[in-house]
Parts: structure tokens; C-alpha cells; sequence
């Protein structure tokens, strides 16, 4: 079967429906807490914003803004702010304090360990997020035990491994490997699975999950502040939707019906975000959904996070491999003075569709539903740098997967 190698994109036509609880839990007040307990872990430090104004220029809008999260935390991506903050809610959760009250400090101190003891903490990822949850529990002193779905790669199973988790390929697609975490979670004392997707009976942890991505915003919006600009557009890229859906819920519940123009950004062989949206209702789908995309390369959206998309996004992006890889090749050679930005092939498929959007005229209709124009002001979060070192330098330097 030939692949689709077009970029198709749907307005957002989804019924309406209540979602208010969701919405308070990406509050301004709550953002404060999160943004309080990263700050307080000696490895925190804001990540930059990068302001492209030559290709800006290039393609033909106002600025382009890019959120680089390949120096968060000294781990190439932006999934421990989710997972260390789920983990600390958890554990504050368990004893009856306050979130607020566990800082780094307190969550290694002797005190809280001889309280609690040693917790396991179960997760599925293709990658980024279990290394975050690993990276986490081993600076608190638990254990985690990480499944990755075939196909992935053999260094970011390493990487993991690296942080002191119990870590595996197995034998099935992403969210095979969610069922095989909650399954042995269920089977094992004091553990407890934390996981960047909701499910019915399943959604407290993924709203705490959601609620530490908004660090990463918190920051771009205030960095945004200092170039006295306000963004137009965002794009933002969605696997299970946890990071999409936070997002989409931080803007809203920020600016209401000001907010910026939220686009979902998927890959074809897993856009269940997409497929949803063009049913106007929940959906799932199946298969390998092998794809480069490989942080993005999950069936089953993640079900609070859904329920904002479908009230408040713009429009949903469904992208060809292409797509990724030219925003990959696009942030590693800056035009002119332009810093460079090592992006992924999760992190980078914002670029290329953006970029994509302004330079074929095969899509002029495209860039006119979503209002891009000289005056558009667009905000892309490049969520990992070179996570598959290999792979990276095959797109880039080998020229894999070329625009089309």
C-alpha cells in the first residue's frame, strides 16, 4: 500500500459539551503550583524560545516562535515535566498533603522515604516519557518498570534502562504496551501505573500528567512577554493528545475566546485525534502504526484530553512522514542569522507543516482555513532534540524521507 503523502487538514465541526472540570485543571492558579515544584529541582532551568525572523520572513508570516525542549532537564525532551509532577501528586496524594508542599527537597529527603518506602511506578512509552518517569523515580528513590512497543529504538530503550528502570521491547504496538503496564501494576504491591493516556476509570494520574506539561507553556508565554508579542497560531503535535490537550486547556482557560488558533499536528499512521474530529466523535485506531513520528505513534486518545480538543481546537493535521522530516532539516539549517534548533522527528513536524503550508501552492486553500498570512504570529513546540541519534543524522544528513 502506497502512503498517503498528502497533508490533510479538517476544521473542528465536533458537537459542544460541557468541560469545565477539565478546563480548572489547567487554571492559572494551578499552573502556579506546577511551575513552583519544577523550580524547585536543582536540574530546572527555563528552556529558550527561539525567534526565527529570517524564516519568518521567508515564508511569509509576522515570527515564528520555537519552544526548545532538547535542554530540558538534561534528558532531550519535554515528557519528565508531566511525569515528575504526576508522580509528586501521587505521593502527595497517598500521605494527605498539598502538592505544594513536595519539593524536590522534601520528595528525596529520608523523612518521606522511611514514610512511604519504595513505590514501583508502571508506564508504556515509545520513549520520552518513560525515560521521564525513570529519570524521576530514580532521583526520588523508587523503581520504575517501562514497556516499549516493537519497533522501537534499541538507544532509547538504553536510555532508559540508564535511569535505573526495569525496561523492555515487547512484542505489540503502543497501546498494547499500556495494557501490559496496568496489567502488572495490578499484579504488583505498592506500584501504581502512570501513564500520559486516559481511559474510563483511568484519569486522575493523565490530568496530573497534563497539568506538569504546562510548565513548558507557562515559560513560552512569559518568554513571549519579553518580545512584547502575542502568538496567533499554535501548532502543536499530538500522540495519545496529553501535551495537545494541555495546551489547548492552558489557552483557553487563559484567554477564552482570545486565545490563539490551536492545530493539531498528527502522523498519518496514527492520527487518532484526526479521525475523531472528522467522525465528530471518539475514535480509535488499530494497527503497527509504524511511523518516524515514533512519540506520536499511539491509537487510543487519551479521553479528558479529547474533550478539550473537540471543544476549543482550530483544526486537525493529518502529515505524511515528509512533513517531519523537512521541519527536521528546516530547524537544523537556519536561514541567515536564524538560530539552529535540533529537533526530532516528533518535535519537528510543526515546522514542516507550517512550512509546508506557506511554500506549496497546492495548499493555498489549507492556509487560508487556518488565517496564516503576513500577520500571523505562530508558536511550535519542539518537544525532544535527537532522541535516535542515528535516525536524526539519516534524515538530515542522508536526506531521508525528502519533501515532496
Amino acid at each position: 500500500m502506497i502512503e498517503n503523502q498528502k497533508i490533510e487538514i479538517i476544521s473542528n465541526e465536533c458537537q459542544k459539551s460541557n468541560c469545565e472540570d477539565v478546563l480548572n485543571l489547567l487554571s492559572s492558579y494551578e499552573m502556579k503550583k506546577v511551575l513552583a515544584f519544577h523550580k524547585s529541582f536543582p536540574q530546572y532551568a527555563e528552556t529558550p524560545l527561539i525567534k526565527l525572523d529570517n524564516l519568518a520572513a521567508r515564508l511569509g508570516v509576522k515570527a515564528i516562535y520555537v519552544k526548545d525542549e532538547s535542554y530540558r532537564f538534561g534528558l532531550n525532551a519535554f515528557k519528565v515535566l508531566g511525569g515528575s509532577y504526576a508522580i509528586a501528586r501521587y505521593i502527595a496524594k497517598l500521605i494527605g498533603k498539598d502538592v505544594s508542599e513536595m519539593t524536590y527537597k522534601y520528595l528525596t529527603s529520608k523523612e518521606l522515604r522511611g514514610q512511604i518506602g519504595q513505590i514501583t511506578f508502571f508506564t508504556a512509552t515509545d520513549g520520552n516519557h518513560g525515560r521521564g518517569v525513570a529519570w524521576a523515580a530514580n532521583k526520588l528513590g523508587q523503581k520504575s518498570v517501562v514497556y516499549m512497543p516493537a519497533g522501537s529504538s534499541q538507544i532509547r530503550l538504553d536510555n532508559i534502562r540508564a535511569e535505573g528502570a526495569e525496561a523492555s521491547i515487547i512484542d505489540g504496538n503502543y497501546d498494547d504496551a499500556v495494557r501490559l503496564a496496568a496489567k502488572h501494576s495490578a499484579e504488583t504491591p505498592k506500584s501504581v501505573v502512570v501513564q500520559d493516556t486516559a481511559w474510563e476509570g483511568y484519569e486522575e494520574i493523565p490530568g496530573w500528567i497534563m497539568q506538569g506539561y504546562g510548565t513548558m507553556v507557562v515559560e513560552a508565554e512569559n518568554q513571549l512577554e519579553n518580545y512584547y508579542d502575542a502568538c496567533t497560531h499554535v501548532f502543536v503535535q499530538a500522540g495519545v493528545g496529553s501535551l495537545a490537550g494541555a495546551v489547548q486547556g492552558i489557552y483557553t482557560s487563559t484567554y477564552g475566546e482570545k486565545a490563539p488558533k490551536v492545530t493539531i499536528v498528527e502522523p498519518h499512521a496514527a492520527n487518532c485525534l484526526y479521525e475523531s474530529a472528522k467522525a465528530k466523535d471518539y475514535k480509535i485506531v488499530t494497527g503497527e502504526m509504524r511511523t518516524i513520528m515514533a512519540g506520536l505513534a499511539c491509537g487510543e486518545p487519551n479521553t479528558i484530553s479529547w474533550k478539550l480538543l473537540k471543544n476549543y481546537s482550530d483544526a486537525f493535521a493529518s502529515c505524511p512522514e515528509w512533513v517531519a522530516a523537512k521541519g527536521m532539516r528546516i530547524l537544523s539549517s537556519p536561514s541567515a542569522t536564524d538560530e539552529r534548533v535540533i529537533s526530532g522527528e516528533s518535535g519537528a513536524v510543526g515546522a514542516g507543516l507550517l512550512a509546508a503550508l506557506m511554500q506549496k501552492n497546492e495548499y493555498t486553500k489549507l492556509r487560508d482555513q487556518l488565517g496564516l498570512n503576513e500577520d500571523s504570529v505562530v508558536l511550535l513546540f519542539s518537544t525532544e532534540g535527537d532522541t535516535d541519534p542515528e535516525k536524526y543524522l539519516d534524515i538530515i544528513w542522508d536526506g531521508e524521507y525528502p519533501s515532496l
